[in-house]
């Protein structure tokens, strides 16, 4: 019978590492597959897909302070063979949609993480090859749609011994953590509003691509436990993040559908900053909002997108800083309040992720449908470098 390499991986690792060493040394084994099998001994090493995008390029590049070993991988191969030579680690080519490569590229690893958006084309391939070959999933997805459909997969997360947690970056680790601890300032609330505003930098082509896949469409808030549909920025106000006030809106950030599931308070909005102008001109979205949801527009404006550069410099990274409130409310009009501080949206993304991994491959988890605070608590965001946090009661 034929014995599955990543068994003997697994099985005789100091052996296997000596062998592979001499092997080396006498040029017989093929350079990135020496490395791949190499960094697949090591316990702290995992499978980053859509490592060739923005973000996942960060979260490669950042994972040396973690002393994490990424593999590289995506589908396109130049794109991956590149990145791979630049950061000096493994790579592995291939398409979600290859359900065979996928599971092959997932055996031997703990851990996958999916930053190869809009996740609503690649969470559910990747998540039902996870099942079948017993590896932790972990992406930085901020798609209210996308977190429901992968919460619906908890039961057989739990069955298969694996943890699933969406939304490991910006998207919704801070606002997560920040609802959490709003909870047990507030017991009995009954009321949630998080909100957000960037203060420098610019979007990422693939954050821009999958605010263009929404065009036209509603926007959604908690209400009474269920999530309902409702026009974008239907409701607006100013906002005091503790450093300025902020005009912000309504949108359907991710948290309405995690910080239910966190919190399990009822009624929950996500707000985020936007000009008094801009907030004007969408309350009259339902003149041209079927004009945005045509394929023509869509594309006309990826195209646009995929001409600028491909997110922000490592110096407007650095400059740039996240403001994050949260507040809860209670029947008898109790309130509690909560400010924060971050990094950049795009670095925030990058720690955030790789401190989840790191407790993900030493062991620390929970099974099942996770978000960032229901497994790590509320103090999550406080292991991010850079963030600070005020509580006002």
């Amino acid at each position: 019978m034929k014995v599955p390499l990543f068994f003997c991986v697994r099985q005789s690792k100091s052996r296997l590492s000596a062998a592979l060493m001499e092997i080396k040394m006498r040029g017989v084994i093929e350079s990135n597959l020496f490395h791949t099998i190499f960094s697949l001994m090591a316990d702290n090493s995992f499978l980053l897909y859509g490592a060739n995008g923005y973000t996942g390029e960060l979260i490669a590049r950042y994972a040396v302070e973690y002393d994490l070993h990424p593999v590289l991988a995506g589908r396109r191969k130049d794109a991956i063979e590149s990145l791979a030579a630049k950061l000096n680690q493994p790579y592995n080519v291939f398409d979600v949609n290859d359900t065979d490569a996928l599971s092959a590229s997932l055996k031997g690893v703990k851990l996958i993480i999916n930053a190869a958006g809009p996740f609503q084309f690649t969470a559910r391939q990747i998540i039902n090859a996870c099942l079948k070959t017993s590896t932790h999933y972990l992406d930085i997805n901020g798609d209210i749609q996308v977190f429901e459909f992968i919460r619906e997969y908890d039961d057989a997360a739990k069955q298969a011994g694996i943890m699933i947690m969406p939304g490991g970056g910006f998207d919704v680790v801070p606002t997560d953590c920040t609802a959490l601890l709003l909870k047990k300032l507030l017991p009995d609330a009954i009321d949630l509003k998080l909100a957000f505003a960037a203060r420098g930098g610019r979007l990422s082509h693939g954050t821009a691509t999958t605010m263009v896949n929404k065009l036209g469409e509603a926007g959604a808030a908690r209400k009474n436990g269920n999530i309902i549909r409702q026009p974008l920025g239907k409701k607006g106000m100013w906002i005091d993040f503790g450093v300025k006030k902020v005009f912000a809106m309504t949108i359907p950030w991710g948290d309405v559908a995690t910080a239910y599931y966190t919190t399990k308070i009822p009624d929950i909005e996500s707000y985020s900053a936007v000009s008094p102008t801009i907030y004007r001109l969408l309350k009259m979205q339902s003149l041209f909002n079927w004009l945005f949801r045509t394929k023509f527009i869509r594309q006309v404006l990826r195209n646009k997108i995929n001409k600028r550069a491909a997110g922000p410099s490592d110096e407007q990274r650095s400059k740039a800083v996240s403001l994050v409130w949260g507040q809860v409310s209670n029947a008898r009009g109790e309130k509690a309040t909560i400010t924060m501080q971050t990094p950049n949206g795009y670095t925030l993304t990058a720690h955030s992720v790789l401190v989840i991994a790191k407790k993900i491959l030493q062991g620390n988890l929970k099974t099942g449908y996770q978000t960032p605070a229901s497994a790590y608590s509320e103090d999550l965001i406080m292991e991010v470098p850079g963030v600070k946090r005020q509580i006002k009661k």
